[in-house]
């Protein structure tokens, strides 16, 4: 499918921004963007933008940028029975320059820098609170996607508009971009990579990825794979087991010798990553407790510490299914659907503590050759969950880091 045709300048204003509450006040001495860091992240957390229904957050999104003096274009991505009524699309923005040629599709003059996050969010919307009295850099902000990762999209758009009043980015220089579905399948960086590719020959030189990690630039993360193990027994009565045979207990032996082989580090391991983890998230099998259960299945989520990138996955899929065999080949079968091996990112800058993070990203996703950076506020041991919260000091010093990073991939 062409997907460039979708897209569509412009948007007219869909939430007017809301100050904070009148019970929170910035205080003196503060970080001169501030007040309208807390603006932007309180609108982007009070508007509800649960994967597949990203419309209204998109369209405040475009609204807020336009008002700020960039040019947008809107990538429309499928719907997913939407209930918000404004459709789903990735946001795409530039800065305003005095060239005309700033004012065509960024796709056609390919800046060299990518500034990337999401906008969707995992279920359910948490709406929006500030702790009360004066605001500092401990006072605690709470919501869905606080973290994962309207903080770093608030914190991107404020670090290039700090680095535009400076004088240090202009029109040209770098593109940001806003996409949906990355918490379940990672649709809108998909898109925007394949209308990409259709639409030049070019790439980006670099692109910096928002996520939750504390604030220290990930060197990569972990891979996934995504996995179905099925067994197949013989229906009987539960009094006589030997004329029949459990897929129950075939099932439960193979995936306690998959959770052994993970452990022992038999799918996969480095002393950076650790070891292949796997999670079984899903299990069904039976109809009866009297009945012999003729099938059962179970749904893997397995977080690859193998690589490379392009098939590291693979090696995994081929011990599961070794480790399988060797419980009961007849019974046991297993069918993965595609995956990746470590993502790798560049984490040699000056002034940024390291990490590694065991979480996927949209960094796989963004097909090309241009070096990767992934860095953001927050804690991921906190995002989707019913506390999600950070900092103001979380997001000011992620401002400071984004500065950092956009000056260093432009080399400033």
């Amino acid at each position: 499918m062409k997907l460039l045709p979708l897209f569509a300048a412009g948007a007219a204003a869909w939430l007017d921004q809301q100050p904070l509450s009148s019970s929170s006040s910035v205080t003196t001495g503060s970080t001169a963007y501030r007040s309208s860091l807390l603006d932007l992240h309180r609108n982007l957390i009070s508007t509800s933008s649960l994967s597949g229904t990203e419309g209204n957050v998109g369209n405040w999104l475009v609204s807020y940028l336009e008002e700020h003096n960039y040019h947008t274009l809107r990538q429309a991505l499928p719907a997913r029975n939407n209930t918000d009524g404004a459709g789903r699309f990735n946001v795409i923005a530039w800065p305003v320059g005095a060239d005309p040629k700033t004012s065509a599709s960024v796709l056609d003059n390919l800046p060299p820098l990518l500034v990337t996050s999401h906008i969707d969010v995992v279920p359910p919307h948490i709406p929006y609170s500030i702790d009360d009295g004066d605001i500092s850099s401990k006072t605690v902000i709470h919501g869905r996607g606080s973290v994962d990762a309207k903080g770093s999209v608030a914190a991107q758009i404020t670090a290039v508009e700090v680095l535009r009043e400076e004088g240090l980015v202009n029109a040209g220089d770098l593109v940001l971009l806003f996409v949906v579905g990355e918490e379940d399948s990672g649709d809108g960086m998909k898109a925007f990579s394949a209308a990409l590719q259709e639409k030049t020959s070019r790439e980006f030189e670099s692109a910096i990825f928002g996520e939750p990690t504390e604030n220290k630039l990930a060197c990569g993360h972990k891979g996934i794979l995504g996995c179905q193990v099925t067994a197949t027994g013989r229906a009987g009565h539960s009094g006589y087991p030997w004329l029949g045979k459990s897929a129950n207990d075939a099932l439960m032996r193979g995936l306690v010798a998959v959770l052994d082989a993970a452990a022992a580090g038999e799918l996969g391991a480095t002393p950076v990553y650790g070891n292949t983890t796997v999670n079984v998230g899903l299990l069904q099998g039976g109809v009866a407790a009297n009945v012999i259960p003729a099938s059962a299945s179970a749904t893997l989520a397995i977080r690859v510490a193998h690589a490379p990138q392009l098939d590291g996955h693979e090696f995994v899929r081929a011990q599961l299914e070794k480790t399988l065999a060797g419980i009961d080949a007849d019974a046991l079968a297993v069918e993965c659907s595609h995956g990746y091996g470590i993502v790798e990112c560049a984490c040699d800058v000056d002034g940024f503590d390291t990490i590694t993070v065991n979480y996927g990203t949209d960094v796989p996703n963004l097909a090309g050759n241009h070096t990767r950076y992934l860095y953001g506020p927050g804690d991921i041991l906190v995002a989707h969950s019913d506390h999600e919260a950070l900092t103001v000091g979380d997001l000011e010093t992620a401002v400071e880091g984004y500065k950092a990073l956009i000056k260093h991939a432009l080399g400033l």
